[in-house]
């Protein structure tokens, strides 16, 4: 038997467990609980969240799993009267000047999506690289059963909203044209490569899968990108 799944046997008698002391006739977070331990026991080099390298694991979409935004709160406030949307064009930007309450007075944005420099705050959107929606659709299958996403509390799904390594300024319209694709339907004009890479790093940070058209997506672009290609 090996760690990970001796690790998992040990969680889920100890789930059982718990269940059977509190009355309960099952435990409601037990799928992301024994996802949580699974990675754990595997990366024990890792902080669970580390980037990683190589190829994402693959499965079909999570088509099941019931999305909707409301249920991921973002923007969240960051002091100095200034909420996550408001960092996130603050370090991005160039030259950037603020005024009362965190209100951006001045600066310049380049979007990478399309090469556009931008001085109107209001003609950005901060996009979530790998989207909300297409996150919700991403979760791993493990010994058969779905892991992540759909298991994952409010806090890691405000977690992952707000987290700033997976946030970008782009233009409104580059955004608005993306939506929820993958790269398998949707890739920038410019930088496919940096795009695709961030992409990766995203996913493996938060332990998502890749369907079969995104990966091979993935791999053609990643193939014709310098110090990427494959043996």
């Amino acid at each position: 038997m090996d760690v990970p799944t001796a690790f998992k046997r040990i969680a889920i008698a100890v789930a059982a467990v718990i269940a059977a002391v509190l009355g309960y006739q099952h435990v409601p977070d037990l799928p992301d609980l024994l996802d949580e331990l699974t990675d754990a026991a595997g990366t024990s080099s890792q902080t669970p969240d580390a980037p990683q390298a190589g190829p994402l694991p693959i499965a079909p979409e999570d088509t099941g799993a019931h999305y909707d935004r409301d249920d991921w709160p973002h923007w969240t406030y960051q002091g100095d009267g200034c909420d996550m949307r408001d960092r996130i064009l603050i370090e991005q930007g160039r030259s950037v000047r603020q005024g009362g309450n965190c209100k951006i007075t001045e600066g310049s944005w380049l979007s990478s999506y399309d090469g556009a420099t931008v001085t109107d705050p209001g003609e950005l959107d901060i996009d979530h690289m790998v989207p909300l929606a297409e996150v919700m659709r991403s979760g791993r299958i493990v010994d058969g059963r779905r892991v992540g996403p759909r298991h994952w509390s409010e806090e890691k799904r405000e977690r992952y909203a707000n987290d700033p390594e997976g946030l970008i300024a782009v233009t409104a319209a580059t955004n608005r044209a993306k939506g929820d694709q993958d790269p398998a339907n949707w890739l920038p004009e410019r930088d496919r490569c940096g795009y695709v890479r961030h992409w990766v790093e995203v996913k493996h940070r938060y332990k998502l899968s890749a369907d079969q058209d995104e990966a091979r997506a993935i791999a053609n672009v990643l193939d014709n990108c310098p110090g990427d290609q494959r043996e």
